[in-house]
């Protein structure tokens, strides 16, 4: 997309963007927006951001590698910072487990962590230590 088309006049692909139910259900765990003073740019919609935000806990993508039309990566991570420091996400965690235990029941006897730590399988292998070859007796150019 050139740099010239504003995040306000491309459109991203509906396929990435909050359903409405789920947007309604978010809304009321946002925390509410300071007021804005006088001048300066307008607020960023609420909903486009949180778009923003689920597309790359979605993708896994970086940050600076989010789609223009889905608006800014520094005002989408600050947001999510903000938020992630209200609990907004630890409380939409929660929403989902309690409506997932209601539709089709979680047994919670039977859950368990796993994990497993291993070698990174790409690692450089260090053969030996490099041999120090002593003091560098040579005048400094600075000097």
């Amino acid at each position: 997309m050139p740099p010239t088309i504003a995040p306000d006049d491309a459109l991203p692909d509906a396929k990435w963007l909050l359903p409405d139910p789920l947007w309604e259900s978010i809304k009321p765990f946002l925390p509410p927006e300071k007021p804005k003073p006088r001048g300066g740019r307008p607020r960023v919609a609420p909903r486009r951001t949180m778009d923003a935000i689920f597309y790359v806990l979605r993708t896994g993508c970086q940050w600076k590698a989010l789609p223009r039309s889905l608006g800014s990566a520094s005002t989408a991570h600050r947001y999510f910072q903000r938020w992630l420091a209200a609990g907004v996400f630890e409380k939409l965690w929660r929403l989902g487990l309690d409506e997932y235990d209601s539709l089709k029941g979680i047994q919670w006897k039977w859950q368990a962590l796993d994990g497993a730590m291993t070698k990174a399988p790409l690692g450089a292998r260090r053969l030996a230590r490099t041999p120090r070859i002593g003091r560098n007796r040579a005048r400094s150019a600075n000097c």
